[in-house]
């Protein structure tokens, strides 16, 4: 059981988190970015999918919190294809591809500084501004802005998951894939999966999965008068780069003898305060990184520099 759980592939916060995030966002946002969001959104070949599921409520509100887990929700969905591991599949109207994409929500970057790679896996860094000028372009057709748009939304989350930003490597040069290799046992956990991998265990300290309608929103006004303070809005690397230091000193629990190590409480508390408070940070950047996008004037996605 631990040998299949170590193998699943790394998800970023769950989709509460995502969630979270995408609800502090969109009570930020003004009303002209708002609308040419949701006129993006439209143009999604999902949006009515995204309707129904949600059953109900503000169309662009809707829209918007479930763009925010699409890049998420495409690992189980038979249309979509993992390149490498399954054969294309029919690409469908509305979509440049079906491919999955997994290595875009990532960036393996070694927790020792010192550990120099060519290049480490993920596309994480490069996609967030690829996709911000995609998104931000009008002179791009709207189908292509439409598909980019959940994925900038979804990965600004990821972007602040401090395991998506950083992992340990072996001498060999083999890494544990943001803590998905390395098992832990929570006894605090909520439920009766106390076995699980580290990374796993942060995508679910924001929030509970499940959360949605007034309970999301009661939430997210919670963590905003926990730790509301904007911070500043920065770049993609700004934030990737936060998340490695943060990765580098609080992400992993501290070694002991044992083969599985046991989260304590003190860590606990400490990665549960810092996962809650990044995604009230990825929430208000979000909200800023699309009103320069959509507001602005100029050169197409000036304002996401590499």
């Amino acid at each position: 059981m631990l040998l299949a759980l170590s193998v699943c592939p790394a998800m970023a916060w769950n989709a509460g988190g995502h969630r979270i995030t995408a609800q502090i966002a969109w009570d930020s946002m003004d009303g002209e970015t708002r609308s040419a969001v949701v006129e993006l959104l439209r143009r999604h070949p999902d949006y009515e999918r995204w309707q129904v599921r949600a059953k109900g409520g503000d169309p662009g509100l809707t829209a918007f919190l479930e763009a925010s887990t699409w890049p998420d929700d495409i690992r189980v969905d038979s249309r979509f294809y993992t390149a490498g591991a399954e054969p294309p599949t029919v690409t469908q109207a509305g979509f440049p591809d079906m491919e999955r994409r997994a290595n875009w929500h990532y960036l393996d970057r070694p927790l020792t500084p010192e550990m120099k790679l060519p290049q480490p896996s993920g596309r994480l860094d490069r996609q967030l501004v690829s996709l911000g000028r995609t998104v931000g372009d009008p002179r791009a057709p709207l189908s292509e802005r439409a598909y980019a748009l959940p994925w900038l939304i979804h990965l600004v989350g990821d972007a602040h998951q401090p395991l998506h930003a950083a992992s340990r490597y072996r001498a060999d040069g083999q890494s544990d894939a943001g803590g998905s290799h390395l098992m832990i046992i929570n006894p605090l956990a909520a439920t009766n999966r106390q076995a699980m991998s580290l990374h796993r265990y942060w995508d679910d300290l924001p929030a509970p999965p499940w959360l949605r309608g007034s309970r999301l929103e009661t939430e997210a006004r919670a963590l905003i008068g926990q730790y509301g303070v904007a911070p500043d809005s920065g770049e993609p690397e700004q934030w990737i780069d936060e998340s490695w230091r943060i990765a580098r000193q609080h992400a992993y629990p501290p070694e002991d003898a044992s083969a599985v190590p046991t989260i304590g409480e003190d860590f606990h508390a400490t990665a549960r305060a810092i996962a809650r408070r990044r995604v009230v940070e990825a929430g208000y950047r979000l909200a800023d990184l699309l009103r320069r996008l959509l507001r602005h004037s100029g050169e197409p996605g000036a304002v996401l520099r590499r």
